[in-house]
């Protein structure tokens, strides 16, 4: 499997376990904790392609705010997740692999590699995912079995 293989498989696990998670938020009858959780991950991955980008307002967005009305968090999720695979479907393995990114994040330069930037993206919802799932049990709901290797394994008889 190429590297991009691997990354846009990441981001559509990412992207289906997200949206079953919206599922259950919309259950909640407190849903603000998850609601900023969520909105959280919008931002993160609208400002990193921001910086990407090297659109210079990247860095007046800020990585929690806007927190998103229930109602537009699959648009926003959407929105973001289509525009960065797009953006890697665009983008050849040896173009991933390159140390190319420069970010000025609070008055530092810094580089990265785009592979890595992608990874870190798809890592973060995982670790905000759980934090989220943990708040749903907290409410008396039973969180959704959202483990990638649920979507690799199948029962043989």
């Amino acid at each position: 499997m190429y590297i991009k293989d691997h990354l846009i498989e990441a981001f559509k696990f990412n992207d289906v376990a997200n949206k079953k998670l919206l599922v259950k938020i919309k259950a909640l009858d407190d849903t603000e904790g998850s609601v900023r959780l969520f909105s959280h991950l919008i931002n993160t991955q609208k400002k990193w392609m921001m910086a990407i980008m090297q659109d210079p307002s990247y860095k007046n967005r800020n990585w929690w705010d806007p927190v998103y009305c229930l109602e537009r968090l699959e648009e926003e999720w959407d929105g973001s997740t289509a525009f960065w695979l797009n953006y890697i479907s665009g983008k050849t393995d040896e173009e991933l692999l390159t140390e190319s990114v420069r970010v000025d994040f609070e008055g530092s330069l810094w580089v990265a590699i785009l592979k890595d930037i992608i990874l870190q993206l798809n890592y973060h919802s995982i670790h905000h995912r759980a934090q989220i799932q943990v708040m749903i049990r907290q409410q008396g709901i039973e969180p959704d079995f959202l483990d990638y290797i649920g979507t690799k394994v199948r029962k043989m008889s």
